[in-house]
C-alpha cells in the first residue's frame, strides 16, 4: 500500500500532466479533473483490485466506470502512470486519430477504458449491468462509478438509482462529485440538486459524506468503510466535497475554469505550485 506522502506525490504529478495536456491542444476540462484527482490516486494507487494486462471482461478484477468522460485528462493520466500505457502517450491528448479523445471511447482500445463516456448519465446503469454479471458469475470482486454532481441532473441517474437499490446490487460502490458546480455556473443556479444525500438514503442506498473531499487520508479511509459496507444488500454512494480545480489557486473558487485551456503565463503559474514529483513525459 501508498504511503499518504506518495500518494501526495502522484497527486500532484497528475495535477502537472492535466494542466499540460489541455494547455497543449488549447481544449478540455481542467477544472473537475485537478478536484478528482486525489480521489483517483486512492483508487487506482491504493484501493483497487486489478491487472494492467487488460481485459474488458475484468473477471477477478474490481471495475471502474468514469461516467462524467470530460474529466479524461485526469482518467488519463493516472492510467498512465499507474502501468497501463506509456506515460509519453499523454502528449497526444485530443489529437485527431490518437486513443487519448477528449471523451474517452473504447473503439481504439486504450487500455484501462471500459465504455465511451461522452453523453452523461449513463455510467451508472452500464456498472450496474457489470455488477450484477459479476453476481451471476459468482466473482466477488467490486465495481465503482465516479459521477459529477451536475450530471445527476439526468434522468437516467434515477431511474439506474432505483434499479440498483431494488435488485439489491450490493457491490457497487458509486462516488459523486459533489463540488456544486457545473459549466453554466453552480448547480443551485442550473438546477438545484435538493438534499443529495436525503434523496440516495429515500431509493435505498447506503450513503457516506467525505466533507474533505481533496484530503488523501479521508478519501482512503471514507474508501475503506464504503468496502466494509458493500455485501449488505444496498447499492454505496460516496458524497466527494471537492473544490473545482484544487491545487491550482486561481482555478480554484470558479466554475470558469470547467471546460477552458490556461494561457502560458497562467501554465507557467500552475507549473510552479506544483512541482515535478514523478518527472513530466
Amino acid at each position: 500500500m501508498a504511503t499518504t506522502q506518495e500518494l501526495k506525490d502522484f497527486t500532484t504529478q497528475v495535477r502537472r500532466d492535466i494542466i499540460r495536456m489541455v494547455h497543449t491542444v488549447n481544449s478540455g476540462h481542467p477544472g473537475g479533473s485537478l478536484g478528482c484527482a486525489e480521489f483517483l490516486t486512492v483508487l487506482y494507487q491504493d484501493v483497487l483490485n486489478y491487472s494492467t494486462d487488460f481485459k474488458m471482461d475484468g473477471i477477478n478484477e474490481d471495475l471502474f466506470f468514469l461516467s462524467n468522460g470530460h474529466i479524461s485528462p485526469v482518467i488519463y493520466s493516472v492510467l498512465a502512470r499507474s502501468g497501463f500505457f506509456p506515460v509519453e502517450e499523454l502528449a497526444t491528448f485530443r489529437i485527431l486519430g490518437t486513443r487519448l479523445q477528449g471523451h474517452p471511447t473504447t473503439h481504439e482500445g486504450l487500455p484501462g477504458i471500459r465504455m465511451s463516456a461522452g453523453s452523461l448519465g449513463q455510467g451508472m446503469s452500464v456498472a450496474i449491468g457489470a455488477a450484477q454479471a459479476k453476481k451471476l458469475n459468482g466473482d466477488n470482486s467490486l465495481v465503482y462509478t465516479l459521477h459529477g454532481d451536475g450530471e445527476l441532473q439526468e434522468g437516467q441517474i434515477w431511474e439506474s438509482l432505483m434499479y440498483a437499490a431494488g435488485k439489491n446490487i450490493d457491490n457497487l460502490i458509486s462516488t459523486v462529485d459533489y463540488n456544486k458546480a457545473q459549466i453554466d455556473g453552480s448547480t443551485d443556479d442550473v438546477l438545484p440538486l435538493g438534499d443529495l444525500r436525503a434523496k440516495f438514503e429515500a431509493f435505498g442506498w447506503i450513503v457516506l459524506d467525505v466533507f474533505k473531499g481533496n484530503d488523501i487520508d479521508a478519501i482512503k479511509e471514507n474508501l475503506a468503510k464504503a468496502k466494509s459496507l458493500t455485501g449488505n444488500q444496498k447499492p454505496v454512494c460516496i458524497l466527494l466535497h471537492t473544490e473545482m480545480g484544487n491545487g491550482v489557486d486561481f482555478m480554484m473558487g470558479t466554475h470558469a475554469w470547467h471546460g477552458k485551456a490556461p494561457s502560458d503565463e497562467q501554465l507557467a503559474i500552475g507549473l510552479e505550485q506544483n512541482p515535478v514529483t514523478l518527472g513530466d513525459y
